[in-house]
C-alpha cells in the first residue's frame, strides 16, 4: 500500500505498507518500523501504551505476569471505572459543543480573540452554559457518583450538587491515544480563577499531560519540534496562525514526566513562556525538570518573549513569521542555565563566584554522564574563572546533595544569601529555632514552639497518640481550631514577599501552650494559601506526610478543598468553602493580604523542604520510641530500619 508520509511534507506518495511482511517504509525520509513502532513514533506513546492500544483494537488482552487474583479484579475494576468516566466526559463534549453553538456571547468572545470556527473545532471548544445544573440535562441522574469522580460535579458537605464548570469557554483535554480525560474552562466575564481545570481523577493528572498534544501531533513531525507554552489560548492561537505545532502545561509547573513526554514526541523543544518575572521563573523550573533527562542528542531551548506579551498576544499582534524569527532566536539550556546562574550573584568578587559555583553543583549533579554535561561543566569554569581540573577538584572535594529545585532569585541590592542546599542550621543540628531564611522567607518574628514533633508521639499509622490535656487528637480535624474570637485577621497577615510576622501572643490558630501549631506547619498553611497551585505538584509521598502530620488539620482542609473544587485562586477557594467553617474564616481574614503580595522565587521549594523536615522530625521521634522499647520485635527492628534508611535519604536533601 502506498500513501502520503505523516513523519515528513510530501506531496507525491513514498510512504509504503507491507500487509505481508507487516512494516512500512517510507522511500522519501527513512521511516520504518512495525504497527507498534508507528503508534510510538505518530502519537508519542510509549511501548506498553503501544501494544495495549493495539491488543484492544483487535479485541486482545495484554498477558501480565505474576499478578494475583485480587490485583486482576483490581485492574478489572480499574478498566471499567476508566470506562464509566470517559462515557461521562464524552456525553459532557457534546453538550458543550451544543451549548456554544447556542450561545453569541460565548462565539464573540472567541472571534474577538482572533478564532475561526475552523480551529474552534479542530480542538473542540464548547461552552459550559450558565446554568448551575446544565448538566441535568445530560445525565437525568444527577446524583451518579460518577459525574463528582470525573471531575464534571461539585459536591458540598451538605449533599449539594452543582457543575464545576460555568459561564466557561470548555477545552478538552486528551491523552496521547485521543481520548478526553478531563476539560479546562475560560472564563469570559469578571471572576476568579480565570481558569479552571479538572481536578485530579483516575483518568486525568495535570503533571503528566499537556494540553494540545493530540491535536499537535502531525505538525510536531512535520516542523521537528515541539513548543511548550503556558495556556490553552496560547496553544489555540498559535495555531490560529499556522504554529501548530504548540502545546501548553495545564496550570501547573512543568514536570520531569512533562518532560520525557515531550522528548517522546520530538527530540527538539523549545519552551516559550511569558515575557513576564512569572514567565521566567517558570521557565527555570521547566529547565530543572529538564536536567535529568539530557542526552547528547537533544536540543532544548528558551525563548523569552518582551514582557508585555505571551505567545498569543504575540502571535496576534506580530504575525507567524515573526514568532518563528524569535523560535530561531531561543536560548539554549545551557546558555539559560549559565547566565541565570550568573545574574544571581556578583561575578566581579571571589565571594560572587564561589556562591555561583556552590548553587550550581546540585544543578550539574542532576544531569545525566554525558558531552553535555562535560561541556556545561567546562563553560561554568569559565564563568567562575577556574581552569576545568580546578573545576573537577572542587566537584569531588564536596559532592553536590541531591538536586533541589529553583534556589530563590537575588535581592534588589545584587548581593546573594546562601542557596537552600546551603541553609544555615540551628544548635541543635536542625532548622534555627528562629531567624531561618526558609528560601526566600523571613521568619524573624514567627515563634517557634517546637524544634521538632518529639512530644507529640509518631503517626497515626503507627499508633501513636499524641497526649494533650483533654485526652483528645491534638492535630487534623477542627479540633485544633478555636474559631473565629482567635483570630486576628489582617493584623496577623504582612503581606508583601511573603513576609509571616505572626504574633507571640495570638498565634496561628489561636493555639496555646502544647496546643500551639508547630512553625513548619504555619508555613505550610501560609504557603498553601498564598500559592494553591502547589496542590498540583504535589505526589503520593507529600499527601502521605500531610495526612499522618501532626497539627496539620486546617493544611489537609485546604488541600482537599482545593482538589475537590479545582480553585486555584485565594478568592475561588473562598468561594468553595463552607461559609461557616473554620477554613472559611482563615481565607476571609487573610484575603486581602494574600492578594497584595508579589510572587514567591518558587514557593515549590518552601513547600518541599518544609515537608522534609516535618518528616524527619516525626521519624525521628518513631525511632526514639521504638528505641526505647529495646527493639525486642522483628517487626520493630525492621521499622526502626525503614525509618533510619528515610533519614538518611533526608539527611542527604540537606535536613538535620
Amino acid at each position: 500500500m502506498l500513501g502520503l508520509c505523516p513523519f515528513h511534507n510530501e506531496k507525491s506518495p513514498s510512504f509504503t505498507v507491507s500487509p505481508t511482511k507487516q512494516f512500512y517504509h517510507c522511500f522519501g525520509c527513512g521511516a520504518h518500523g512495525s504497527a507498534i513502532t508507528f503508534l510510538m513514533e505518530h502519537t508519542g506513546t510509549s511501548f506498553p501504551e503501544a501494544v495495549r492500544t493495539l491488543a484492544a483494537s483487535a479485541g486482545m488482552t495484554v498477558p501480565e505476569e505474576n499478578r494475583s487474583p485480587r490485583q486482576q479484579q483490581e485492574s478489572a475494576r480499574r478498566k471499567a471505572e476508566e470506562s464509566r468516566h470517559t462515557q461521562v466526559l464524552d456525553a459532557a463534549q457534546a453538550h458543550y459543543l451544543k451549548q456554544l453553538r447556542a450561545s453569541p456571547a460565548a462565539v464573540r468572545y472567541l472571534k474577538q480573540r482572533g478564532l475561526t470556527g475552523e480551529i474552534a473545532a479542530h480542538f473542540g471548544l464548547g461552552w459550559s452554559g450558565t446554568d448551575r445544573h446544565g448538566l441535568s440535562q445530560v445525565f437525568p441522574n444527577y446524583e451518579d457518583p460518577t459525574l463528582v469522580e470525573s471531575g464534571l460535579v461539585i459536591e458540598s458537605e451538605d449533599g449539594r450538587r452543582y457543575d464545576r464548570f460555568r459561564e466557561r469557554v470548555m477545552f478538552p483535554i486528551r491523552n496521547v491515544r485521543g481520548s478526553l480525560i478531563g476539560f479546562g474552562g475560560r472564563i469570559i466575564g469578571k471572576g476568579e480563577p480565570k481558569y479552571l481545570n479538572s481536578p485530579e481523577t483516575p483518568l486525568f493528572s495535570k503533571g503528566q499531560e499537556l494540553y494540545g498534544l493530540w491535536e499537535a501531533r502531525q505538525a510536531i513531525r512535520q516542523e521537528g519540534q515541539v513548543i511548550v507554552v503556558e495556556g490553552y489560548m496560547d496553544v489555540v492561537g498559535l495555531a490560529q496562525q499556522g504554529i501548530a505545532n504548540a502545546v501548553a502545561t495545564l496550570g501547573t509547573a512543568t514536570t520531569p514526566d512533562h518532560v520525557k513526554k515531550l522528548l517522546r514526541t520530538s527530540d527538539k523543544v523549545i519552551f516559550s513562556f511569558d515575557g513576564d518575572k512569572a514567565g521566567r521563573r517558570a521557565a527555570w523550573r521547566a529547565l530543572q525538570a529538564c536536567l535529568p533527562v539530557l542526552r547528547d542528542d537533544i536540543a532544548i531551548r528558551f525563548l523569552f518573549l518582551p514582557a508585555e506579551h505571551d505567545p498569543d498576544s504575540y502571535v496576534r499582534e506580530l504575525g507567524a513569521e515573526a514568532f518563528r524569527t524569535c523560535l530561531g532566536d531561543a536560548v539554549a539550556l545551557s546558555r539559560f542555565l549559565l547566565d541565570e546562574l550568573g545574574s544571581r550573584h556578583n561575578m566581579t568578587e571571589a565571594e560572587g563566584r564561589a556562591s555561583c559555583l556552590h548553587e550550581a553543583k546540585p544543578l550539574l549533579a542532576a544531569i545525566p554522564e554525558c558531552a553535555l554535561r562535560v561541556q556545561i561543566e567546562r563553560e561554568m569554569a569559565k564563568l567562575v574563572q577556574l581552569t576545568p581540573e580546578e573545576m573537577a577538584q572542587v566537584l569531588a572535594q564536596q559532592p553536590a546533595k541531591p538536586f533541589a529545585p529553583a534556589p530563590k532569585s537575588a535581592p534588589a541590592g545584587g548581593g546573594e544569601t546562601a542557596a537552600v542546599s546551603g541553609a544555615p542550621q540551628g544548635h541543635d543540628g536542625g532548622y534555627p529555632d528562629a531567624g531561618y531564611d526558609f528560601a526566600g522567607h523571613d521568619f524573624h518574628d514567627i515563634p517557634a514552639e517546637e524544634a521538632d514533633f518529639t512530644d507529640y508521639g509518631h503517626f497515626p499509622s503507627q499508633g501513636g497518640e499524641p497526649p494533650g490535656a483533654d485526652g483528645g487528637r491534638q492535630y487534623g480535624g477542627k479540633q485544633e481550631w478555636k474559631g473565629k474570637s482567635d483570630w486576628k485577621g489582617k493584623g496577623d497577615w504582612k503581606g508583601g514577599k511573603g513576609n509571616w510576622k505572626g504574633r507571640r501572643d495570638n498565634d496561628v490558630g489561636g493555639f496555646e501552650g502544647r496546643r500551639t501549631m508547630p512553625s513548619l506547619a504555619k508555613r505550610l498553611l501560609g504557603l498553601l494559601l498564598a500559592h494553591p497551585e502547589l496542590v498540583d505538584s504535589m505526589g503520593d509521598q507529600q499527601l502521605e506526610v500531610i495526612d499522618h502530620g501532626p497539627h496539620l488539620g486546617l493544611v489537609r482542609d485546604l488541600i482537599m478543598l482545593a482538589q475537590s473544587s479545582g480553585a486555584r485562586h485565594v478568592g475561588a477557594l473562598l468561594e468553595a468553602a463552607e461559609p461557616d467553617s473554620d477554613l472559611a474564616t482563615v481565607l476571609k481574614g487573610l484575603r486581602a493580604d494574600i492578594l497584595s503580595q508579589e510572587d514567591l522565587p518558587d514557593p515549590q521549594t518552601e513547600w518541599d523542604d518544609a515537608l522534609r523536615r516535618i518528616e524527619f522530625d516525626s521519624a525521628k521521634a518513631e525511632m526514639a520510641k521504638l528505641a526505647a522499647t529495646g527493639l525486642v520485635t522483628d517487626d520493630a527492628r525492621k521499622r526502626y530500619l525503614e525509618l533510619s534508611s528515610r533519614m538518611t535519604v533526608l539527611k542527604g536533601a540537606g535536613i538535620r
